[in-house]
């Protein structure tokens, strides 16, 4: 509970801006009671402007590691994908070896019954 009571406490700069404020407006003739509570009014305005401040900055926050999350999956997916494209892209000599052995063949049908 004391945790509590000490949050809904504005704090020392806030109570001495809100009532610098106060009295910088002040009518000729208020009362020092009206000016405490258009003091009060005007902490209760700045704690609200502060809350909702923390709320902005804690989604800017939350955006941010949101997308730095997301870059670094993208970066992740794409090197990924670059080693597989490698592994895809490599050749293998099994191809280029049936090919020599295919024009060996061609080459031997072709010249040998000449020599006959």
């Amino acid at each position: 509970m004391a945790k509590k009571n000490q949050q809904n406490t504005p704090s020392p700069e806030t109570q001495a801006e809100a009532m610098r404020i106060a009295k910088a407006t002040q009518k000729q003739g208020q009362t020092k009671e009206q000016t405490k509570l258009i003091a009060q009014g005007i902490q209760k305005g700045i704690e609200q402007y502060k809350k909702q401040q923390k709320m902005k900055a804690r989604e800017r926050d939350k955006f941010r590691k949101k997308q730095a999350k997301e870059k670094q999956t993208v970066e992740s997916t794409e090197t990924h994908t670059a080693t597989e494209q490698q592994t895809i892209y490599k050749q293998h000599w099994l191809p280029w070896l049936l090919l020599a052995l295919s024009w060996v063949g061609f080459a031997a049908y072709t010249f040998l019954p000449a020599v006959k």
